[in-house]
């Protein structure tokens, strides 16, 4: 009962009388196909240039760590992990962790992934505020995608105070800051990225712009995140903020 009471309220909104059509609905359908597109461009762009072998023809793995050494970086450790696209950098255990589709690949494509998982290593090696940011916003944000939906039945199912949603709303928020600080991570990362690759050389002439489509299909879909976040964080604004009781 509560998970439906749950699902209607996210479809259409509640204010103690019923349900109602929420207009605000159309903004976060809309936003989910920008995600939806941003991830198909993404994985489109990626498979095109992945077939695209390198002039210089190193591994992914091999380029991102040439390129720690460049920047003096000798306590990052460069792994491999299953999956496509799973690429990360774990600040916490300094870990680059590389998909099998970029670890040993030559291609275009795995070597701008592994140079940008390899700019957020720099980022953390000189203190890039946006960066520890975001590594101490992450559990407080994890916790608040996961909790904000329940408090918000809660509040409604035990209707005599908004404390429940208030607070439901306020966790909400956190994911959507945390959403928001991701963009000029993942940007200045690519764009270090891009620029190390070029100065170092192990990317020549189209090759540097064919990285640059990889990289920006990529943080498009950090943008359509922060914008489906956002959205969600204004309608439930919208349905809830303004609720009062007599």
């Amino acid at each position: 009962m509560v998970q439906k009471r749950g699902i209607m309220v996210a479809l259409y909104g509640y204010y103690g009388y019923g349900y109602y059509y929420d207009p605000m609905y159309i903004l976060i359908i809309i936003s989910c196909v920008i995600a939806l597109i941003a991830q198909v461009k993404v994985k489109s762009t990626f498979n095109k240039y992945s077939r695209v072998s390198s002039s210089k023809g190193m591994t992914g793995a091999m380029v991102a760590e040439q390129l720690l050494r460049s920047q003096g970086i000798y306590d990052v450790s460069i792994q491999r992990v299953s999956g496509s696209l799973t690429d990360n950098y774990n600040p916490r255990n300094k870990t680059l962790n590389l998909s099998d589709s970029v670890y040993n690949s030559t291609s275009v494509a795995a070597i701008g992934v592994a140079a940008h998982e390899t700019g957020h290593a720099i980022q953390h090696a000189y203190g890039y505020g946006p960066l520890s940011f975001r590594t101490a916003l992450f559990p407080l944000a994890s916790v608040g995608s996961q909790v904000s939906w329940i408090l918000i039945v809660l509040g409604l199912i035990f209707g005599s105070t908004n404390i429940l949603i208030d607070i439901g709303i306020l966790m909400f928020s956190l994911a959507v800051l945390f959403q928001l600080v991701t963009l000029p991570v993942e940007f200045n990362a690519s764009a270090r990225a891009l620029q190390l690759l070029e100065s170092e050389g192990f990317l020549y002439g189209d090759e540097n712009r064919q990285a640059r489509k990889v990289l920006s299909a990529a943080a498009m879909t950090y943008v359509a995140a922060a914008a489906t976040a956002i959205l969600q964080l204004l309608r439930l604004i919208y349905l809830f903020g303004g609720r009062r009781r007599d």
